[in-house]
């Protein structure tokens, strides 16, 4: 019985959507939405973030100026217990998603071998 890998991933994402990592992200998102100067800082601090990944990604380069300015930013967004609390939860949600992709490469590691790996 072959095995359909987009079913598979369909119950992938369900378990993700009901995952202790993601109801929390997911609440702690809504609290910082509710609340309106959060919100504002939180965006503020994404488009900030968003700015500078487009510049790195594009060969722009970054002023101190520009560095400067992001990083009162986030000490600034770090000092607010809700923005500081649904970005804990974003570091937690992410470090779920990498293991989860180291698990679903591994066939073609194995198959590839894994250039990251000294032989």
């Amino acid at each position: 019985m072959a095995v359909n890998t987009y079913d598979s991933a369909y119950e992938l994402e369900k378990a993700i959507r009901n995952s202790s990592e993601y109801t929390e992200l997911k609440k702690l998102y809504d609290a910082v939405n509710n609340d309106e100067s959060a919100k504002r800082m939180f965006e503020n601090f994404r488009n900030i973030q968003m700015q500078l990944q487009e510049k790195q990604m594009t060969g722009q380069e970054i002023t101190q100026e520009e560095v400067e300015q992001a990083q009162k930013t986030v000490a600034l967004v770090q000092q607010h217990e809700l923005i500081s609390k649904l970005m804990e939860a974003e570091q937690r949600m992410s470090m779920v998603i990498a293991e989860l992709n180291q698990i679903i490469m591994k066939p073609l590691e194995e198959l590839y071998g894994n250039p990251n790996q000294q032989q």
